[in-house]
């Protein structure tokens, strides 16, 4: 069976740090792009960053994330993981990681991507 699955999230107080990993099952996460995207109540999924699929050589952040978001490919875990620093209580929701099967690169567009997890919930509260 093939699909994708994440783990991580949480409860954590603003300021605080939470890793995201989205795990691969069936084949192999890096020859595809992964992106990673939040969804809040009422709105359409945004995207918060990517990494391209083999060497992981481009990455993209949504600029609300640049400097906080670290994203990662763990070829031995098969993984690709979201490092998340200083947290605000804007980045609260539910974080979905997402693959893209026909091209290398990635971008920020949840119509690229075409497998999805189904969703773990960050909360940044005090």
């Amino acid at each position: 069976q093939v699909y994708i699955a994440e783990s991580g999230g949480g409860l954590v107080q603003p300021g605080g740090s939470l890793r995201l990993s989205c795990a691969a099952s069936g084949f192999i996460l890096n020859s595809y792009p992964v992106g990673w995207f939040r969804q809040v109540p009422g709105k359409e999924r945004q995207g918060m960053s990517c990494i391209s699929s083999d060497d992981g050589s481009i990455k993209v952040y949504e600029d609300s994330v640049k400097g906080r978001f670290t994203i990662s490919s763990d070829n031995a875990k098969n993984t690709v993981e979201l490092q998340m620093d200083n947290l605000k209580p804007e980045d609260t929701g539910v974080y979905y990681c997402a693959i893209h099967r026909t091209y290398r690169s990635c971008n920020l567009r949840a119509d690229y991507y075409d497998i999805w997890g189904q969703g773990t919930q960050v909360t940044v509260s005090s």
